[in-house]
């Protein structure tokens, strides 16, 4: 095959591959919309009814009984109930996002809390995220983690777009999760090997970061007067404009680790950071730490630097929503030190 002939067919393939990821698109909003037509019919039809638990429980079983035979399992009384479920949950169709699939609002519709289900449907809807990235993301408690160190408000803001985020509490989790490794939990890691499996795993491990991260380099070697450092990740944040570099640690925080860390965050602030970027991050990700001495380790004003555990499971919800519970005092006196 000559060289015009190999262009000629690439071009063509990728007319074709493009045609069809479009064609499938459309066909999935289109069934969407379907689930929601139908839907907003049973909704409705129940409304009318004074007894309108049993007559929508029989009205769904109705249309099953009727419709399953003709077009299959899709249309089961599970099925027609999630579609009731769907219309209640998303009542005007304009707002729906054409680049969700009806199994995303399979898993939206089970989030009861509005706030955290509007935080989710924008994050997806943002970052394009797959059907198991959403189910992930929904598992590993994102929502509960970035609220242990922020306000709703700005939580939702950020999701929505309605804001960029301002400092790098509203980027930076605590925990990260990073149960995508398949490491086993055990009481202590070699970094370069806990470095490695972030690097194996990348594309699981930015999603983890969040909006905004591009990875740059791994071991980044820096030269200070003779002597040699190495960082371990290197990434940096568009939204931040900054470079954001992380530190492992497999063993509990110490006070030897955060001044490493800052020696890092300034080479770069003086040395790799241009005019118009904002000051480096620094990211110290480790096996356990003691807040108050990352507190008293740290001048009061720092903002650049950040130690977060990393969890190896999927975290409890109930152990975070507890956790959170129990620091909206410590949030509430730091605005107000503000």
């Amino acid at each position: 095959m000559n060289k015009i002939t190999t262009n000629l067919y690439k071009e063509v393939k990728y007319l074709i591959e493009s045609a069809k990821t479009k064609a499938i698109k459309v066909v999935d909003f289109q069934r969407v919309l379907l689930y929601w037509n139908i839907g907003e019919k049973i909704f409705n039809e129940v409304q009318k009814q004074k007894d309108r638990a049993d007559y929508g429980k029989q009205l769904i079983k109705n249309l099953s009984t009727q419709l399953e035979p003709i077009y299959g399992s899709g249309y089961s009384i599970r099925q027609f109930e999630l579609m009731r479920q769907f219309y209640k949950t998303f009542p005007i169709a304009n707002t729906l996002y054409s680049q969700l699939s009806w199994s995303h609002y399979k898993l939206l519709i089970r989030i009861e809390d509005e706030d955290k289900r509007e935080f989710y449907l924008h994050e997806c809807k943002n970052n394009l995220w797959s059907v198991r990235q959403l189910e992930r993301q929904i598992n590993s408690s994102l929502y509960e983690r970035l609220l242990l160190s922020n306000e709703k408000e700005k939580v939702l803001a950020v999701a929505k777009k309605e804001a960029l985020p301002q400092n790098p509490d509203e980027i930076i989790k605590d925990p990260f999760v990073l149960e995508f490794l398949g490491l086993e939990k055990r009481p202590s890691y070699y970094e370069k090997d806990l470095e490695s499996a972030i690097i194996q795993n990348l594309q699981d491990f930015l999603l983890e970061l969040g909006n905004g991260f591009a990875f740059i380099a791994r071991q980044k070697r820096l030269h200070i007067d003779g002597d040699d450092f190495f960082v371990d990740l290197v990434f940096y944040n568009r939204l931040l404009q900054c470079f954001v570099i992380f530190e492992i640690k497999t063993h509990k925080l110490t006070h030897q680790d955060l001044g490493q860390l800052q020696m890092y965050v300034n080479y770069f602030d003086r040395v790799e950071k241009q005019e118009f970027e904002n000051p480096t991050i620094g990211v110290l990700l480790c096996a356990d730490k003691n807040d108050m001495m990352v507190k008293y380790s740290l001048p009061q004003n720092n903002t650049t630097i950040k130690a977060s555990k990393y969890e190896l499971i999927l975290p409890n919800e109930k152990e975070l929503l507890k956790e959170l519970k129990n620091s909206l005092p410590t949030i509430e006196n730091s605005k107000k030190d503000n």
